[in-house]
């Protein structure tokens, strides 16, 4: 299984993937051990997968891509312990590892030694996480132990058709079938599961990851996430007050050049994340939407201003991810309360509460812009002031507080009559609401006009570049 073997799979995932001409292969002459069942009268070359290293855009990445059709894909111990190995080289250098997944799953004829070898890999995927990025991409057969493979990855996008992710087939759960439920589909993974950060054809998926890696650090130690900024520092956002709803569109405004890479897009919609670039530095960006708009600018889909779930869960990894690589965080705050469901009540006060821990054990700067509603303990749980933001900026339409100022008033004065009730929450509203109140107390730094967004939010991370803060000495947090 040569890299010049341009029609084999693995070898042409690779070439699309990385800079022309720059793969190096590492254990080419690698192939199975085993004897047993005949396996030596089995060609097995490479056992079945393609280890090396290249560069992406002048990125240093080590790669490794597999070949659905040696033995079946199947997964033996010298093909886990080649990924390993690739492991143990990237964290050396600091350099992120590409996973190109296409397997059936483990080699039963070498049984032990294969799950022995490929419980190394879940190791070193462990000990990986925090320092350097880790991505996959599927595009066949992901499935039973293998799922857990693109689980401790960062990022895994998906081949939309032929790529198939689980841990049990879609006919093996319990009163579901295939037709009814496709659970290892890609749509499903991306939109339901949330496991997956984007689909698409092969060239799309391996496109998607060629901008992800130039727009992240190469490690946790080393930032290389910088680039010449040719934007104007200073440019206007004329029609970001418009796009207050959709903050997707927000943050394409504020960024360099409009460019914004969402993660997880097509899950839990009302929370976006993603990366820009602000005077060509990665920022991670974490907003509330109420709104999904369409690029004929029709309304796709529509949120309650409230935080779910799901939304608080994609959040918080993505802060977590951006922590861990000192990343600097923005967020756009537009939130009222809480999803009120039977079936968000199960766990929502602890998805709240890891979204509250992500910000509050941040180390890295932190800067809020409140563009909508700020209240209650949905909004202090957005980066506030008080977990810990190191600037907070809102916008002159921003109303701050406990809960909308007219049922504060219904509350508050619940025998008044109509037109009471109405001075109550106009009053109630500017004492309590109002950025210019919360401005007053100190919980926001500035207010500022929608159209200068980006030179505050560039300038707040210039001055917040060589922050350091310190936490309790602890082994690790349990939230």
């Amino acid at each position: 299984m040569s890299y010049n073997a341009t029609g084999n799979s693995a070898s042409r995932r690779i070439a699309t993937l990385l800079d022309e001409g720059s793969f190096v292969e590492i254990g080419g002459a690698v192939t199975a051990r085993s004897t047993d069942f005949n396996m030596q009268e089995k060609a097995a070359p490479s056992d079945g997968v393609i280890t090396g290293y290249g560069v992406i855009d002048g990125n240093l990445v080590y790669v490794y891509s597999q070949d659905a059709d040696v033995l079946g894909g199947a997964i033996g111990e010298m093909h886990a312990k080649k990924i390993a190995r690739i492991y143990d080289m990237a964290m050396k250098m600091g350099a992120p590892v590409i996973g190109l997944i296409d397997c059936a799953g483990l080699r039963l004829q070498e049984a032990t030694d294969a799950l022995e070898a490929f419980g190394s890999l879940y190791q070193k995927q462990a000990l990986a996480s925090g320092v350097i990025p880790q991505v996959t991409a599927i595009f066949g057969m992901c499935g039973g132990g293998l799922a857990i493979v693109p689980g401790l990855a960062d990022f895994t996008f998906m081949e939309e058709n032929d790529g198939k992710l689980f841990v049990n087939s879609p006919n093996a759960l319990e009163g579901n079938e295939i037709s009814r439920c496709n659970t290892a589909s890609a749509a499903y993974q991306s939109k339901t599961a949330g496991l997956v950060d984007g689909i698409g054809t092969e060239a799309e998926i391996l496109g998607q990851i060629r901008s992800l890696v130039c727009m992240i650090p190469a490690n946790y130690e080393d930032d290389m996430s910088y680039e010449e900024c040719t934007d104007d520092l200073n440019r206007v956002c004329a029609d970001i007050a418009n796009a207050s709803e959709d903050t997707a569109i927000a943050l394409a405004q504020i960024a360099d050049n409009g460019v914004l890479v969402e993660t997880k897009k097509d899950y839990a919609k009302e929370m976006v994340t993603g990366f820009i670039r602000l005077n060509g530095q990665t920022v991670g960006v974490v907003a509330n939407r109420s709104k999904v708009y369409g690029a004929d600018a029709e309304t796709e889909a529509e949120f309650d201003a409230g935080l779910t779930v799901d939304g608080c869960a994609k959040a918080a990894d993505f802060v977590n991810f951006c922590d861990a690589f000192s990343i600097p965080v923005l967020t756009l705050t537009n939130v009222a309360g809480f999803a009120a469901t039977v079936e968000s009540e199960k766990n929502m006060a602890k998805a709240v509460a890891r979204l509250t821990y992500a910000f509050a054990n941040a180390t890295v700067p932190k800067v809020n812009v409140i563009v909508g509603k700020a209240f209650g303990s949905a909004y202090v749980a957005m980066n506030s002031k008080s977990v810990g933001a190191d600037l907070v900026y809102a916008w002159p339409t921003a109303e701050i507080g406990m809960m909308d100022a007219k049922l504060a008033a219904q509350i508050m004065y619940p025998d008044a009559d109509a037109d009471t009730q109405s001075a109550k929450a106009a009053n109630y509203k500017e004492l309590q609401s109002s950025p210019n109140a919360a401005a007053a107390r100190g919980y926001v730094d500035a207010i500022i006009e929608p159209a200068d967004t980006r030179k505050y939010v560039i300038g707040a991370f210039e001055m917040l570049f060589t922050k350091r803060e310190n936490r309790p000495d602890k082994k690790h947090g349990t939230v």
